[in-house]
């Protein structure tokens, strides 16, 4: 199985308990699937050892219709308009 992955978004934030997130834009080659993977780290350090990581993946509509604008957000729908901006000098 391929996937082909673009980051959206990363945030770290710290120092003491450390929180990560990342939003990728994946396509599986296989399946033909497009979709959001979100993942979520937590690290504590006054806990040696305590770390949870959980990922999840959801379809594009429902992460657009998320509450909130992240940078994930801004940066989707500024590939969406890449993609789909009017090339109407090019039709022939």
């Amino acid at each position: 199985m391929a996937l082909l992955k673009r980051d959206l978004y990363r945030e770290v934030r710290g120092p003491d308990i450390t929180q990560a997130d990342r939003c990728t834009l994946v396509f599986d080659t296989d399946s033909k699937r497009l979709y959001i993977e979100r993942e979520a780290a937590h690290f504590d350090a006054s806990c040696p050892g305590t770390f949870d990581c959980q990922t999840t993946t959801m379809d594009i509509a429902d992460y657009l219709t998320q509450g909130g604008q992240t940078t994930g957000h801004r940066e989707l729908w500024r590939l969406l308009r890449t993609l789909f901006k009017d090339d109407s000098d090019n039709i022939q």
